[in-house]
Order: C-alpha cells, then sequence, then structure tokens
C-alpha cells in the first residue's frame, strides 16, 4: 500500500464508505490506519457514506417491489424487508431522533444505509429522514475517527 499515491487513498476511503454494512464505520478506520490526514478523512467518509442515502430514500420501495416479482430476487428482497423490520422498532418510537440514534451509534447493522431503508419503509419523509440520517452519520464518522486515532496513538 505504500506505493498507492496518497490520492488514491482518499478515493478509496470515499469509495468504501459508499459500500452498504461497511459504511464509513470502515472506510474511516482505513483511511487512518493508512496513515491518511485525520480531517480530510472523516470529511471525504461522511460524504461518500451520505451520496447513496437521497437515492435510496427517493427509490428503494420501487426496487424492492420490483424485485419481489422476480423468482431470482426475491430471497434479496426479503431478506431487506426483514432487515427494515427489525429496526423499524427502534426508529418508530422516537421517529427523526430515533433515525439520528440508530445511524450515530456505529453497531453493526446500523448506518445511513439501512437507516434510510427503514426511513423509507416508515413513509418519514426526505426533509425529516435526511437531516437526521446525516446528523447521524455525522456523529458516526467522529466516533469512529477519535476511536481510530486512540487505536493508533495506543499502538
Amino acid at each position: 500500500m505504500d506505493k498507492v499515491p496518497i490520492f488514491w487513498r482518499y478515493v478509496l476511503v470515499f469509495l468504501v464508505s459508499m459500500v452498504p454494512i461497511i459504511e464509513l464505520r470502515g472506510a474511516i478506520p482505513i483511511g487512518i490506519g493508512w496513515g491518511l490526514k485525520t480531517i480530510p478523512t472523516y470529511l471525504i467518509g461522511v460524504v461518500g457514506n451520505m451520496i447513496p442515502v437521497p437515492f435510496i430514500l427517493l427509490f428503494i420501495r420501487a426496487i424492492l417491489k420490483y424485485m419481489l416479482k422476480s423468482e431470482r430476487l426475491k430471497p434479496i428482497a426479503e431478506w431487506i424487508y426483514r432487515k427494515a423490520e427489525k429496526n423499524t422498532g427502534k426508529v418508530e418510537k422516537y421517529t427523526t431522533f430515533g433515525l439520528f440514534l440508530f445511524v450515530a451509534i456505529p453497531l453493526p447493522g446500523t448506518g445511513a444505509w439501512t437507516g434510510a431503508l427503514v426511513a423509507a419503509l416508515l413513509n418519514i419523509r426526505m426533509k425529516y429522514a435526511l437531516p437526521s440520517i446525516f446528523a447521524g452519520v455525522l456523529t458516526a464518522g467522529f466516533i469512529m475517527t477519535v476511536g481510530s486515532e486512540l487505536v493508533k496513538a495506543i499502538f
């Protein structure tokens, strides 16, 4: 990795932060582990993590509806629905604040992708969901950045 130019390391952080499940919870530690500067790594991770969110909020219901009609895609759509349903109670109780908390706390199965999915399936309007998810991503990114820097300092 030492031969990979700094620019491309930042590009990889950006791309990894857009990947479901990994998101910025994986991208930020990777960037800091590569020796990238903290603030740019944080900002690039946040931006990359947020890019898919509006598209998920706008299109996921139609995509899932289409997937349910396909025998090959139906199991995946059903798995996505189960994942979302498992997490709706956490968000439904407190709506936008619940959505913020759900995205902000960097635990497995939480994050911007799942938060956007849950918001879409609960019909939370984008003007409410997007700021809550963004605040959650900022918070999760901060937690991951501080944690990564602490681990780096210890080792």
